[in-house]
């Protein structure tokens, strides 16, 4: 467990760092809940514009079958900031790149995607993503800003409110988890890093119950994705599109930036590269995320 307070205790100096880039009560929100909601994120007319532009743009896309549902990924790269020119108005706003380097402690351009959650597509088991996890042992940040209006009851991003912080109940139970995966008694996604935990134990660990958004179009969340979350269950075929971004880094970096990556000129190639290199790797290994040629976000 020495690994995880360490790089919990980098995290939380980088951050102090990262803080004066954002409003004291975003950073305040943030340390007590391990996320940022902020709703009306844009003007309404620009929002109008980003929305309507990214709709309709048909874009190389990935695809995913996880259980019942598909996830459609869609890079922000240079074709599609020349189809959808207004999202440079979301990628921009300091608020936007202010919150995504501070909740996950670093400078480094995220990898940005327009992300379709297509669910109840397939007669299968259910989406294993609906399982309350934490993505991996230290601070990390996604970010999702909705393109459109996400109900209670169509797959909304639940959060468990606190639970990115390393209590020593919460390092009790990651050394608990550690060791059933060294003895080969987890599941095959928790025995990976990501550890799912079920609503029953979180009262243990000192906890409330997770929290799901059902939000309006325009509503941007960030969160640390070590704290617990899942996709809150869907009761029929839902298609729910937004804006997401993705950041992970080596955590135990003392500095918050230097990453080459991020200049500009590579930050927007890095997605078409990785996604050249599934392609050269299909032909020895099937990958799970599928090319599925050009496709709108909305596309069934």
């Amino acid at each position: 467990m020495k690994r995880v307070r360490l790089a919990a205790r980098i995290a939380a100096s980088r951050r102090r760092r990262l803080g004066r880039r954002i409003s004291p009560d975003l950073t305040e929100t943030f340390d007590r809940d391990g996320f940022v909601l902020i709703p009306d994120f844009l003007p309404q007319e620009s929002f109008a514009s980003l929305r309507d532009q990214a709709l309709a743009a048909a874009l190389p896309a990935r695809e995913v079958v996880q259980g019942d549902t598909i996830t459609r990924r869609i890079a922000i790269d240079r074709e599609a900031m020349t189809a959808i020119p207004a999202i440079r108005s979301l990628l921009g706003d300091p608020r936007w790149r202010g919150l995504i380097r501070y909740v996950g402690s670093d400078k480094s351009e995220p990898l940005t995607y327009i992300q379709s959650i297509l669910s109840h597509r397939h007669v299968a088991p259910p989406d294993p993503q609906e399982t309350l996890h934490a993505d991996t042992f230290h601070a990390t940040v996604k970010a999702w800003y909705f393109l459109t209006d996400v109900a209670a009851d169509e797959g909304p991003f639940t959060y468990v409110p606190g639970s990115h912080r390393l209590t020593p109940e919460r390092l009790a139970w990651e050394r608990d988890r550690s060791l059933l995966a060294a003895a080969g008694k987890l599941d095959r996604l928790s025995a990976r890093g990501s550890l799912r935990i079920t609503q029953d134990e979180l009262a243990g660990l000192g906890l409330p119950a997770p929290r799901a958004f059902a939000v309006p179009a325009n509503t941007l969340i960030v969160a640390d994705t070590h704290g617990f979350h899942a996709r809150g269950p869907s009761m029929r075929p839902a298609t729910r599109v937004e804006i997401w971004a993705y950041g992970r880094r080596n955590p135990f970096l003392p500095w918050t930036g230097f990453n080459p990556l991020s200049l500009p000129g590579i930050a927007e190639r890095r997605v078409p590269i990785y996604w050249r290199t599934l392609n050269l790797l299909a032909r020895w290994r099937p990958q799970p995320w599928a090319d599925v040629g050009r496709k709108r976000p909305m596309d069934e």
